[in-house]
């Protein structure tokens, strides 16, 4: 389980470093369009489906490390309430959910993907299906990172929880 924590830790990082770099690259894109236009008066055609792309990448790229993290959205009310044992099941069920989600991620990613590959981003030049890799991707983080808390949760090792300070 360790190897395999330390895989997903290095994959999350990587995730978490091109999501940075995403998001400073679109901020960066955006900025030059609105110099572009308002004080050069000439648009950079390409800089909003960049943008766009890039931002897919960052969003769903993040909340695939989100999940793994244990930062996902949940309702927890009725967790005050009950035991650690019940806790855990239902901690479980909600990964089963969301890697379920995953898949459903990659499968109609790909689908999508599919249908879009002979069509082309106009200012871009890019294959239509090329938006949707980051479905794709993070439906692969998804199902990767809640196996793996699936997986410590079954071997009796802790799993990281919103608010827990505890590191896994």
């Amino acid at each position: 389980m360790d190897k395999i924590a330390k895989f997903t830790g290095v994959v999350a990082r990587i995730g978490l470093w091109i999501s940075g770099i995403g998001l400073v690259l679109m901020t960066a894109m955006i900025a030059a369009q609105v110099f572009f236009r308002y004080v050069l008066n000439d648009s950079l055609v390409w800089t909003e489906p960049a943008a766009i792309l890039v931002m897919g990448w960052f969003i769903l790229l993040g909340a695939a490390v989100g999940i793994r993290e244990g930062y996902h959205l949940s309702f927890e009310v009725l967790l005050y309430l009950l035991p650690d044992r019940a806790k855990l099941v239902l901690y479980s069920i909600s990964d089963v959910v969301v890697t379920a989600f995953g898949i459903g991620m990659v499968v109609y990613g790909w689908q999508l993907a599919a249908k879009t590959a002979g069509s082309t981003i106009p200012s871009l030049g890019f294959s239509g299906s090329v938006a949707f890799l980051p479905i794709i991707s993070g439906g692969i983080l998804v199902v990767l990172f809640s196996v793996e808390r699936l997986a410590r949760r079954a071997a009796g090792l802790p799993t990281s929880r919103f608010g827990d300070t505890a590191e896994h």
